[in-house]
């Protein structure tokens, strides 16, 4: 990505080599067969491959500016390691020259890589610290774990620590996939050399959304194993069947399904077993607070033993910690789902004005974040004049919505009943509704109208309440971010004249109005923000008006932004002859 393409780096002389730099050094790189990472002294990777991009299925965006110790280090369950126990860290700090023979890495499909590694001082600036990591599959080296390592028990601590990491890792994800996956990579191969999930959904049927496997010291998922499956047999005493019927668990092997099936499910259980080899296996359901969300099968292969009954308590344990996490993340999903069907319901069909195109997106949150009030607005007045709007109420939920609903329709009515009052009016008398009538703490936003000129040209008049400016793009690429008409945002309770500011649109000009999501960013200052919408729009200014909001929210939206966006964009028409 562009902010990270020169990450800040302290100056320390390398008296021993002189390193070539800038494009030299990527195409020294590029000539390296093996992977290569280039890190500076904090750690941050600032030039890669292709031969490393390919190993770790990353692309260079998603590595470059990205610590490698917190990236892609992991031990052989797909943890983090500690900074302290790391040896390539040790290394990047002294500068000293290391090799390792095998370390469990991050690739970006979400498998793990057992790789061989050397670190030498290295840096594509002679005059700055840094390091050159090396990654490559280790030669002749059996990365399978030994019989007796796959067949230690666990201690008790070894549970309970399980069983604590379990409980952190799950509730620390809203989002069931990942909660899914996390939970396998947990269990295998600890537990077992596969982890299966099957889910009930709301109209109970059943979906295996999750088959993942740990061979050749790589954690990777069979999606041809995946799918729907067959709804659930009312009296099959199969454990598949039992288990998603909310029965005990219980042991499983490939005899258990040698019979004649006695249902759907059965015959995929057979698939299954065929499929993957397991030799053992055990099946739990997964309980929510009222209703049985799933089944967890875990099996084995590579280790010889067979699961016991021993084993079943602690299986119990962790689906039970997996049920409760999955209930709080489908309900998040769920009251998210009302949230974003509320909020694209409430915005309107944009108006079609003679001569004028107009175009709108709204972007939801990402799922680290609900969605928030964010909204845009066009509407009619009285005479030729049409209305502009777009706002964001304070917060991320369902509340947001609602209050973005009740903002949206009173500045509606006093917009309408004010046809002629210049835009500062309107947006006073809402704010005082704000503070009296709304159930709204704050809010941002932006009020324009927009009429035709006897010249042809369209006039543009606005009062900006707090909100981002917004930004004109001439037909030739030139920007102006309209600052003017500046007053405080909605509902602080202080009372103060509201101004207004007029301006001409010139012909095939673009009007962009949008909300703070598509440029702030927790890393970066609104500045460089807005300077980066800049810089985007100018080159898109040529690009029909559809395709110009798509490549913004494409190309500027910040990738860390956990806010939603809203934006709504007009282009004039061509000057008369």
């Amino acid at each position: 990505m562009d902010e990270f393409a020169a990450p800040s780096r302290e100056n320390v002389s390398l008296p021993e080599r002189q390193a070539p730099s800038g494009a030299q050094c990527d195409r020294t790189l590029e000539n390296l067969r093996v992977s290569a990472i280039v890190v500076d002294n904090d750690g941050l990777i600032v030039a890669v491959n292709g031969a490393a991009q390919r190993l770790l299925n990353r692309e260079a965006s998603e590595l470059l500016g990205q610590d490698f110790h917190d990236l892609l280090h992991r031990d052989r369950y797909g943890h983090s390691i500690p900074r302290t126990r790391c040896q390539i860290r040790t290394a990047l700090l002294t500068g000293d020259t290391r090799h390792g023979e095998a370390e469990w890495f991050a690739r970006g499909d979400g498998t793990l890589a057992l790789l061989a590694w050397l670190v030498t001082p290295y840096t594509c600036d002679p005059s700055k610290a840094g390091a050159l990591a090396m990654l490559y599959e280790p030669e002749q080296l059996d990365v399978r774990l030994s019989d007796d390592e796959y067949s230690a028990p666990l201690t008790e601590l070894d549970r309970l620590a399980l069983l604590a990491e379990t409980t952190t890792q799950l509730t620390s994800t809203l989002d069931v996939d990942e909660a899914l996956r996390r939970l396998a990579a947990l269990t295998v191969p600890r537990l077992a050399d596969w982890a299966v999930v099957d889910l009930l959904t709301e109209r109970d049927e059943v979906r295996r959304v999750l088959v993942m496997e740990h061979k050749d010291g790589i954690l990777g998922e069979r999606d041809d194993l995946e799918g729907p499956m067959p709804p659930v047999p009312a009296e099959s005493p199969m454990p598949l069947s039992r288990a998603l019927r909310g029965a005990a668990s219980s042991l499983a092997g490939p005899a258990t399904y040698q019979g004649p099936p006695d249902s759907g499910i059965a015959v995929e259980q057979q698939r299954l077993f065929t499929a993957t080899g397991m030799h053992s296996a055990v099946i739990a359901p997964i309980r929510g607070l009222r209703d049985v969300l799933g089944a967890l099968t875990l099996g084995r292969t590579q280790r010889h033993d067979a699961f016991t009954p021993a084993d079943l308590p602690l299986l119990e344990d962790l689906t039970r910690r997996a049920g409760l996490a999955l209930d709080n993340a489908r309900l998040y999903q769920r009251q998210r789902k009302v949230a974003e069907t509320m909020q694209r319901h409430l915005l309107p069909q944009l108006p079609v004005l003679p001569g004028l195109e107009m175009a709108a997106r709204y972007v939801p949150a990402p799922d680290a974040s609900s969605v928030g009030g964010d909204w845009y607005d066009a509407f009619a007045l009285s005479g030729p004049a049409h209305a502009l709007v777009i706002g964001d109420v304070v917060g991320h939920d369902l509340d947001a919505a609602a209050g973005m609903a009740q903002v949206r329709n009173m500045l509606r009515a006093f917009a309408w009943s004010q046809s002629e009052a210049p835009p500062s009016a309107v947006v006073a008398q809402l704010d005082d509704a704000v503070m009296h009538v709304a159930e709204v703490p704050m809010a941002t936003m932006i009020l324009a109208t927009l009429t035709p000129g006897d010249n042809a040209l369209w006039h543009l008049r606005w009062t900006n309440a707090g909100h981002p400016p917004p930004l004109l793009v001439t037909h030739d690429g030139q920007t102006r971010y309209l600052t003017e008409a500046h007053g405080l945002l909605l509902g602080t309770g202080v009372s103060r004249p509201r101004p207004d500011a007029i301006t001409v649109l010139p012909p095939q000009a673009t009007l962009l109005l949008y909300t703070d999501g598509l440029v702030e960013s927790p890393h970066h200052s609104i500045d460089h923000g807005l300077d980066r919408l800049r810089r985007h729009a100018a080159s898109l200014a040529h690009r029909p008006l559809d395709s110009f909001c798509d490549l913004l929210l494409d190309q500027v939206r910040p990738g860390d932004n956990d806010d939603d966006v809203a934006m709504i964009a007009l282009r004039t028409p061509v000057a008369r002859t």
